[in-house]
């Protein structure tokens, strides 16, 4: 009994120094359930998830500790002494108010890959992020690790075998939902059973989409759950345990049903065809060569890179009066840049670059930009909900923006941005500027007629060949960009059937002449991947599992190394028909405060509400450095968690 009393105590002494405010009082199902009846000592507990209780005399294993509040409770069952926690995965709501146990008595046991990130969590929040960060998409993190080291007794193997008490408990990876996840496999005489962690939700569905999105739409994730269901089913389990949702009987034929759904679900998801890889004709029927060698004309008056640089971003119109205005500006060296313009000059009469437009808030789309305000004047413009994106990237926490880039600067000033549905007239021309989501929110479409033409610039939003009746044009559906199908894909494809342009000019060298079939398809694809993300994911309404950002914080990285003082706005989401409750707590270390000290309110009926905190270090900060601050979230009184967080900067120790 020492040893839980010892946990209760460190647990509470946690939550009085870390929370800010009382944790939420709503509490569901506090109390123990015998997952089946030939399992007498195998119980389920559930708070923020599922915790599971193998007990053995007054010892038990915990499988996942959850908020922590199963210690409180033990007792109740009879246990006296925890003799290890075995943790699925690093995930917090698995994990969440860990404590310092006495590891002499108590062991922490996880799968090599999660004890890393359980053990060094401050390496997967990055203050400078890059493209190319472990566990990360184009430098947005995917694993949600604890806000605080949790040291690991002994790293689990494949296939290993833990002999406790009678009892043979078997480690299988199933990575899918986290890089190292583990199911873990326990077996009588009457049932088999695994304790699967986020890998499966009740209904054969898939627990958080944002979990296991771990790179740009080409389904690393995806594969590796399908893999991981694979090989559990073959294991004739008779009963899965998930970390969340009801206990799942018919564990064998539930897995077949689950890979199946995995499986139609990718071909959906995953493009299908090459992009890159295209030939030629395919990637740009439409312009022919100049006397430039890196430029291609489309129309008399616009211009193109060549087929040497395909994937590369640069667009430009030219007046008659020798005028520029570029469109999209990246990933390639600025001493072609230079040669591009000398060749303009040379040939098409190019005399000035009045500016150039930024389709969306991706960096690689205006990485020459600050090439082009030095060395040519040009101007920045963009629509004005990019504006912020570009100006302070990493006041943010999505997938490649410019400060992950690592060609030196944080942002680039922009400006003059443009509202939704405003026109731009330059030169001779009429510009019309339209908001276009798809690929991500913070998208537009910049359209005009030009040379007998209604061409639309697109961004990154679809690229294909029109002429391939096969090919429905889409893009990387990546969470992280920030895109719900109904308020990204499914507007912006319908708003280009309307417009019904001649010519589609995608980034990255594509030309997509012909489009109305085209974008028909297209359209379509996006309205079957929101149904399927729908069929795929709890509930009745998949964003809460899909989005990483319906309570979020801005911005995501708060600077308290020079100043003491520093204000966050938590944006809190509602998708639902009706007004929504929520409470929030800030798990912030020893000496920050908050004011307020927790976020408690409504939000309207599909909308949402923003709060102001106002963040304080005191002298007796006993942290440094970046810390991860996880938000505790409780909705219409059920409990969520520590979903999703933001950081902080405390100066370093002299």
């Amino acid at each position: 009994m020492h040893q839980v009393n010892r946990f209760i105590s460190r647990y509470f002494w946690i939550c009085s120094t870390f929370v800010l405010s009382a944790t939420a009082t709503a509490q569901a199902g506090k109390d123990f359930r015998q997952v089946h009846p030939q399992w007498k000592d195998l119980f389920v507990w559930t708070d923020v998830a599922n915790v599971y209780v193998l007990r053995s005399g007054n010892s038990c294993i915990l499988f996942n500790l959850g908020d922590g509040s199963v210690v409180d409770s033990l007792q109740d069952i009879g246990v006296e002494q925890i003799d290890s926690i075995l943790l699925t995965d690093h995930h917090r709501e698995n994990c969440q108010s860990f404590t310092e146990l006495d590891l002499r008595e108590t062991k922490v046991l996880a799968s090599e890959v999660e004890t890393e990130i359980l053990e060094n969590p401050s390496a997967f929040r990055k203050w400078h992020p890059k493209l190319g960060d472990k566990y990360s998409v184009y430098g947005a993190s995917y694993v949600r690790p604890p806000c605080s080291p949790i040291p690991v007794s002994r790293s689990l193997s494949n296939g290993e075998i833990i002999e406790w008490s009678g009892h043979q408990i078997q480690c299988l990876a199933t990575p899918g939902t986290a890089p190292g996840s583990m199911t873990f496999l326990l077996r009588n005489k009457e049932i088999h059973c695994g304790i699967s962690g986020s890998l499966i939700h009740e209904g054969a569905k898939i627990t958080n989409w944002f979990d296991t999105e771990w790179d740009y739409g080409f389904g690393k994730g995806l594969d590796a759950m399908i893999q991981s269901i694979h090989e559990l089913k073959n294991e004739n389990l008779h009963l899965l345990l998930p970390s969340h949702g009801s206990t799942i009987p018919s564990a064998t034929k539930t897995l077949q049903q689950y890979e199946d759904k995995l499986i139609e679900f990718r071909k959906l998801y995953i493009r299908g065809y090459p992009v890159y890889d295209k030939s030629i004709a395919l990637r740009d029927p439409v312009s022919q060569s100049t006397p430039i060698p890196h430029i291609n004309q489309v129309t008399p008056h616009l211009f193109k890179l060549s087929h040497l640089h395909q994937g590369r971003n640069f667009c430009i119109l030219i007046s008659d009066r020798g005028h520029g205005l570029i469109l999209d500006c990246g990933l390639f060296p600025a001493e072609i840049l230079e040669e591009i313009i000398l060749g303009l000059r040379e040939h098409f009469g190019l005399k000035k670059i009045d500016a150039f437009w930024i389709s969306h808030m991706h960096g690689d789309h205006f990485l020459l930009g600050p090439t082009l305000k030095e060395r040519y004047g040009a101007k920045a413009w963009t629509l004005d909900r990019i504006v912020d994106r570009c100006e302070h990237p990493r006041r943010y926490d999505y997938a490649a923006l410019v400060s992950a880039y690592g060609d030196g600067f944080d942002g680039m000033l922009i400006d003059k941005a443009f509202r939704d549905g405003e026109t731009i007239q330059w030169e001779d021309y009429t510009i019309q500027v339209d908001w276009m989501p798809g690929q991500t929110e913070f998208g537009c479409c910049l359209w005009l007629d030009i040379d007998g033409k209604r061409v639309a610039f697109t961004g990154d939003n679809l690229f294909g060949s029109p002429s391939d009746p096969s090919q429905t044009g889409h893009e990387a559906v990546v969470c992280r960009n920030s895109c719900i199908l109904e308020e990204g894909y499914i507007l912006g494809s319908d708003y280009l059937r309307k417009l019904k342009p001649d010519i589609v000019m995608g980034s990255h060298s594509y030309v997509m002449p012909n489009p109305e079939a085209f974008l028909e398809r297209y359209h379509q694809w996006s309205l079957e991947m929101a149904s399927s993300f729908r069929s795929m994911l709890p509930g009745e309404h998949y964003e809460y599992h899909f989005d990483p950002y319906w309570v979020s914080a801005y911005p995501y990285r708060v600077d308290l190394s020079k100043e003491s003082c520093s204000e966050v706005t938590i944006s809190v989401r509602n998708f639902l028909e009706t007004t929504q409750k929520h409470h929030i707590d800030l798990l912030l270390p020893d000496g920050v405060t908050a004011t307020p000290s927790s976020v408690t309110g409504e939000v309207a009926a599909n909308s949402r509400r923003e709060y102001r905190v106002v963040l304080r270090r005191t002298e007796t900060i006993k942290k440094n450095g970046v810390q991860i601050i996880p938000m505790d979230i409780t909705l219409d009184q059920q409990k969520k968690g520590q979903l999703f967080d933001f950081l902080i900067r405390l100066p370093e120790t002299q």
